[in-house]
């Protein structure tokens, strides 16, 4: 049975061939939507509509830059020649980069800016047409818990908190049409982009998760089928955090242990 209600919807998902996204098109190729897995990753992106498929489940494969307004363009005419509608859209596509103001090159700020915030925005923008002709739908707009708390990362920083921001404007813009608006801020996920950097990162990280751990895909993935579903119909306009605790306790979570460790090492 379908809880979710999700069955023969078509939802769109970004950056989908890998982590988060692979995961999120997965269970919704599984719960009977129909996923447009969006991705540059062309093979793998690819090779997991085909693996989709041949499981019973019904996914498309279209290349898509999200930084490219022309690459939206196509892929919401794509769209509007096929099933006409599109009842969720995922912005998942993301990029890392873990630098303060100082250390951060030029081009590196607009590539993060870029992919991160102009890719929702250019999501939102040409396939609004498409969600609003839908009797229901739903955009989950992928934050970070970057973007509920200051962060030393400056790019990565100022695209979450923009990616809130924004997902505000669309749920005020959206909501007389019947579109709902979210932003889901995960904390630290088991995938390539968490691990993209230095282990002491994620080692050090973890001590300000209560749960102990870092989330797995699935449990994003479980966030967003509820804001993807008409189980959340009233949920519009806010953040939806799942991060083990993380941003709960913050500072004082570090210090608490901190303490406790040196208490221990006094035995």
């Amino acid at each position: 049975m379908d809880h979710h209600g999700l069955r023969d919807r078509t939802i769109v998902v970004t950056g989908a061939a890998t982590g988060m996204g692979r995961a999120e098109a997965t269970e919704l190729a599984a719960r009977g939507g129909h996923v447009w897995i969006a991705d540059v990753a062309e093979e793998a992106g690819r090779a997991l509509a085909r693996t989709l498929t041949d499981d019973g489940g019904r996914a498309t494969f279209f290349h898509l830059d999200v930084t490219d307004p022309s690459a939206w363009a196509d892929l919401r005419d794509a769209l509007t020649d096929g099933p006409g509608v599109v009842h969720g859209l995922v912005n998942n596509a993301g990029v890392s980069h873990r630098y303060g103001i100082v250390d951060t090159a030029d081009e590196d700020w607009h590539r993060v800016l870029d992919i991160n915030l102009s890719g929702v925005f250019y999501g939102m923008k040409y396939l609004a047409p498409l969600l609003k002709g839908a009797d229901t739908a739903s955009v989950v707009n992928v934050s970070s818990i970057a973007g509920m708390t200051g962060y030393f990362a400056a790019a990565y920083a100022a695209s979450k908190w923009g990616v809130r921001g924004i997902s505000k404007t669309g749920a005020l813009e959206f909501a007389p049409w019947g579109v709902r608006v979210n932003s889901l801020h995960p904390g630290l996920v088991d995938t390539p982009l968490l691990w993209s950097g230095a282990p002491e990162f994620v080692d050090e990280s973890l001590r300000s998760v209560p749960a102990g751990r870092v989330g797995a895909p699935g449990e994003i993935t479980d966030a967003v089928l509820f804001l993807l579903s008409d189980a959340s119909r009233y949920v519009t306009g806010t953040e939806l955090v799942v991060d083990g605790g993380m941003t709960s306790g913050g500072l004082y979570h570090r210090l608490l242990s901190g303490l406790g460790e040196q208490d221990t090492s006094r035995g």
